[in-house]
């Protein structure tokens, strides 16, 4: 069922970028970036397939710039990005203050994650961009920690454009094997969704330790 799922998806998300060319790019890598999690590894690479003439053809399409293509996808990811941090910084603190306690967010937790990210908040937020699963949450807590705005940006544009200009590229090299790079991916964000699972019951066993709130 979870393979049908994925086909299923893969298939809409390459209906859009097809139909949609620079825009249904920019539309979904949004989603992508605002904790909806459509897979960037399927975008971007399908994206970058549509720079090849007989891809393109195929597709009934004009063929795509490669460049304007990761541009497509950064932008996007800054608007999605944009509107997670927004949800973070209006409503997430508050929020996190008043039901925390029934999934173990202390206010503690809260205000040293905030400490955290006025100290580190640059390198989390642009590494966090080339990373599989963790780039699609990473804005919400940006948001509930109240990193710069403008620099926020910024970073999520430095740190995706790369990330989108690579899986891109990938999508030209490997050309019609496009089954291929959604195996590998789905594979590496399984693995991925496996240790922060395996940090979270960390997380769990610590904060049921009978420490105050």
């Amino acid at each position: 069922m979870f393979t049908h799922l994925l086909t299923a998806v893969s298939l809409w998300i390459e209906s859009v970028i097809a139909r949609g060319g620079y825009g249904g790019i920019v539309l979904l890598m949004a989603l992508e970036s605002a904790c909806i999690p459509l897979p960037s590894e399927v975008i971007m690479p399908f994206a970058g397939a549509l720079t090849l003439e007989w891809i393109a053809a195929q597709n009934h399409r004009p063929t795509l710039n490669l460049f304007l293509v990761a541009l497509a996808g950064a932008i996007g990811c800054v608007l999605g990005s944009a509107l997670a941090y927004g949800i973070g910084a209006t409503g997430g603190r508050e929020a996190a203050f008043r039901y925390g306690r029934y999934v173990l967010l202390r206010r503690r937790d809260l205000e040293r994650a905030e400490r955290w990210f006025a100290h580190q908040g640059a390198i989390v937020v642009f590494v966090s961009r080339l990373l599989p699963v963790v780039r699609t949450f990473i804005s919400l807590p940006a948001g509930v920690a109240r990193m710069p705005f403008i620099s926020f940006l910024v970073l999520t544009f430095l740190g995706s454009l790369p990330w989108c200009l690579a899986l891109a590229w990938l999508g030209v090299l490997v050309g019609g094997n496009l089954e291929r790079i959604k195996t590998v991916f789905h594979g590496a964000d399984a693995l991925i969704v496996a240790i922060l699972l395996v940090l979270l019951l960390f997380w769990i066993r610590h904060h049921l330790q009978g420490e105050e709130a």
